[in-house]
């Protein structure tokens, strides 16, 4: 499995290889239903990937560890970007792109992000229900979305940005992702002087020229992992 990162979704070969009996019972009927995980922002140990299995309610998050063979087929959220499910012909129609807000929404901000010439998509359960073809968003749902970026926007960016993902029915829950980690959306668009950047060993607060610093230092050493063919990504 080559650079999957935080929040990609992962079609399993053989579900069971992911279950060792001490999960809860609802892990296996999950599976089963829908052998998907998604790729958490976690260290994982070599030729592991750190993944999430997704139950029905909004409790049931289990987090696990699977052979990068055991992936059959990766997803990214930029795959699922269209509003119809299209984006990479993944999953079935679950009942139409309006069935609840958060659908209704992915398709209203897509010319909001095709503006941006940035690589984004859904995350979360809209993103969930557009490559298993199975519902899970609800008529609650937020809309998560990532935006994928080399190095951190500007807070002027960021603010136009949120201003126009805050006119749409559902709310949106956007994030920047760089290679050093993400900001919310929101947060970069307030300007702080200080920043909460996610990261796969936890939370760190840096100021905006620093985030980018460790972006670049990130992009640059997947470079050099790429060239000696090592393929895996933190």
């Amino acid at each position: 499995m080559t650079g999957a990162r935080a929040h990609d979704l992962i079609l399993l070969a053989e579900p069971a290889m992911l279950l060792t009996g001490t999960e809860p019972d609802w892990v296996s009927r999950s599976l089963a239903a829908a052998p998907w995980v998604v790729v958490r922002r976690a260290t994982a140990p070599p030729g592991l990937l750190a993944v999430g299995v997704r139950g029905a309610a909004r409790h049931e998050r289990h987090a696990a560890h699977i052979p990068q063979q055991a992936a059959a087929r990766l997803v990214r959220p930029e795959d699922l970007r269209t509003g119809d499910g299209t984006g990479t012909g993944v999953g079935t129609d679950t009942g139409g792109a309006e069935r609840t807000a958060a659908l209704k929404t992915l398709c209203e901000v897509r010319p909001v992000l095709e503006d941006t010439a940035c690589l984004w998509g859904p995350v979360g359960s809209v993103g969930f229900e557009k490559a298993t073809g199975r519902p899970a968003t609800t008529p609650t749902s937020d809309l998560d979305l990532v935006i994928r970026t080399e190095t951190l926007p500007t807070a002027r960016w960021a603010s136009g940005i949120h201003s126009r993902l805050s006119r749409f029915p559902a709310r949106v829950d956007c994030q920047i992702e760089t290679p050093a980690g993400a900001v919310a959306l929101a947060e970069l668009a307030a300007g702080p002087p200080r920043l909460v950047l996610r990261t796969s060993s936890g939370p760190r607060l840096l100021t905006h020229d620093a985030v980018n610093a460790l972006a670049a230092a990130q992009a640059c050493h997947w470079s050099h992992r790429d060239a000696l063919g090592v393929r895996e990504r933190p």
